[in-house]
């Protein structure tokens, strides 16, 4: 089961969450209350681009709209939208921070 390590941004803690069947990034971070921001929840503004810090193979490829939008914000090779992203079912870690967050 994919175990997500939501990294901690300014003062939010770190978030951890169990996906065993897999799913949405956004339905568990709304579950959790990572520390993601969203706005459209539909590929078209880029507010929840996230980086993946471990674990990228855990998830379905982009769809052709999030593709698009991350080859416009020119972020991290490992770089999704949160809002877009699926998490395969299956064992794994996953290590994920806002793209936009500051270092530790």
């Amino acid at each position: 089961m994919p175990s997500i390590e939501f990294e901690a941004v300014g003062l939010l803690s770190e978030k951890w969450a169990e996906v065993p069947e897999g799913g949405d990034l956004v339905d568990v971070c709304d579950q959790v209350l990572a520390a993601i921001p969203f706005s459209c929840r539909s590929a078209s503004c880029g507010t929840c681009h996230i980086e993946i810090l471990e674990g990228a193979d855990l998830f379905e490829p982009p769809s052709e709209a999030e593709a698009d939008l991350l080859d416009l914000l020119d972020g991290p090779p490992n770089s999704r939208l949160a809002c877009q992203a699926r998490v395969k079912a299956g064992p794994g870690f996953i290590r994920i921070r806002p793209v936009n967050a500051p270092l530790r």
